[in-house]
Parts: C-alpha cells; sequence; structure tokens
C-alpha cells in the first residue's frame, strides 16, 4: 500500500528546466513512476538527453524546447498535453552580486525566471486541471536561500521568496478544486548551477557547505527529486501549502 502511493500509472507530469540537474531528476524519476513526463527547458540538446534516459529506463518522454519566461510558448506546451496531473517549475539561473552592486537588469532577469517563469507556469498548469476537472499536484522550486541572508544572493533569494509567497497563496486560492500546491527548497546541490568554479575552488566550496550540514554531505539532484516525487504523489494527499527542505539539516526553520 505504502509503494503503490507513489504509483504515478496513467498521470502526466510537465517538468521545466528539464534538461539538466534538479530537474533532469525529477523527470527521470518521475518517469520510473509511471508518469508520461513532458520535458522542457531552453537546452535542446539536453532534452534530448533527459529524453533518453527517460526512454532507457522504459518511460515515455515529450520534449518542449522553450523559455519559460515566454508565456505564449509555455501555454502552448502546457496545452498540448492531453490531461495534466503534475507542474514540477523547476526551471531556473543563479545570479551573485553586492546588493550596492545589483543592477536593474539583472534583478530584471532573476525575477523573469526563477519567479515570473514559476508564476506562468502555475496559471498554466491550474487553468489546465481546472478544464479538466483534473485534481492534481503543483511543485514549485524555491531554495535555502529563502531561510538565509547570503551575502550575493539578493537576486535569487528574492525572486525564491517570491515563489514561497506564490506556493503558499496559490495553494489557498485552489485547494477547494483538489489541487495541492508546494515547495521545494533544497541546500547546497551538486549541479550545474552550483557547479561554476575552477575544480579547486569547487572542492574547497563543497567542503565548507558539507561542514554545515548536520548529515555532512552536500547533496545530489536525486536527493531532491525524491521529494518531488512525494509531493506529486498520493503519499502527499493531504500536504499543501507547505515548504519542504531537503537541505541536509543546514537550515532548520519552525
Amino acid at each position: 500500500m505504502a509503494v503503490k502511493a507513489y504509483d504515478l500509472t496513467g498521470r502526466t507530469a510537465f517538468v521545466t528546466g528539464a534538461a539538466g540537474g534538479i530537474g533532469r531528476a525529477s523527470a527521470v524519476l518521475l518517469a520510473e513512476a509511471g508518469a508520461m513526463v513532458h520535458c522542457a527547458d531552453r537546452d535542446a540538446e539536453g532534452l534530448h538527453e533527459t529524453a533518453n534516459l527517460v526512454k532507457a529506463g522504459g518511460g515515455t518522454a515529450r520534449i518542449h524546447q522553450l523559455d519559460v519566461t515566454d508565456r505564449a510558448q509555455l501555454a502552448q506546451a502546457v496545452a498540448s498535453c492531453e490531461r495534466l496531473d503534475v507542474m514540477a517549475a523547476i526551471a531556473g539561473i543563479m545570479h551573485t552580486s553586492s546588493v550596492l552592486e545589483t543592477r536593474e537588469e539583472d534583478l530584471d532577469r532573476v525575477l523573469g525566471v526563477n519567479f515570473k517563469g514559476v508564476l506562468h507556469a502555475c496559471q498554466e498548469a491550474v487553468r489546465r486541471m481546472l478544464d479538466r476537472q483534473t485534481p492534481g499536484s503543483i511543485i514549485t522550486m524555491a531554495s535555502g536561500a529563502v531561510d538565509t541572508g547570503r551575502p550575493g544572493l539578493l537576486c535569487y533569494g528574492a525572486a525564491k521568496a517570491a515563489v514561497v509567497q506564490l506556493t503558499r497563496t496559490l495553494a489557498n486560492e485552489v485547494g477547494r478544486h483538489g489541487i495541492r500546491v508546494n515547495a521545494v527548497a533544497p541546500g547546497w546541490i551538486r549541479t550545474p548551477m552550483t557547479d561554476r568554479h575552477e575544480a579547486e575552488a569547487q572542492a574547497q566550496t563543497e567542503a565548507q557547505m558539507a561542514r554545515l550540514a548536520p548529515l555532512g554531505r552536500v547533496g545530489e539532484p536525486e536527493d531532491v527529486a525524491h521529494t518531488v516525487l512525494y509531493l506529486a504523489s498520493d503519499a502527499s494527499s493531504f500536504t499543501t501549502g507547505q515548504i519542504l527542505r531537503p537541505n541536509g539539516g543546514v537550515a532548520m526553520p519552525w
């Protein structure tokens, strides 16, 4: 019975940011659980690699090369789904600058992808679910940055904090329709987004982050993907408006 609660056979999931990292790991795991997965990203080559991984595991994938900041592209892709049970809005970008050095164009770019792109995905998912009268699960991607004021992460942290507020607000608005909305706020995860330093500096950064975690390690994309699967499945049928934190224990907010 417990295993059956994670079974997504016959369901359809749409994953943004699916060309790599957490998005790819989530798409592959959702497919392994039985979902037909629509994979969306700007990176065509990465999308094909993800689709091949899904197919190699016996799953089914469709790809949509698109920019989540382009509302029309995203709407068309979501509308192509015969049904929609799960939306995992994972696409995101990183930017670092001090508060004093942050330019308006940097803030606009990060908000465009990390917040507006998630907002658009949520809106299109809700419309599709309401049209088909299909109860479903919407999963947004926040960040451990919402729990800290880490230097250099103003744009990124502000966008992710906005995602948290979106998640809670939308959960209250659509719960009566059987639609659940939850966010995942990962800690330091080893992905292409965090692998942005020279090898030695990267190793030092990861060692420092591991020391901060009670579990003594940094995370892998699969660690977050399992949280996504939980929220996508019936195992979380009484969970909405929540922020789940696969972070190794770095942050333990009330």
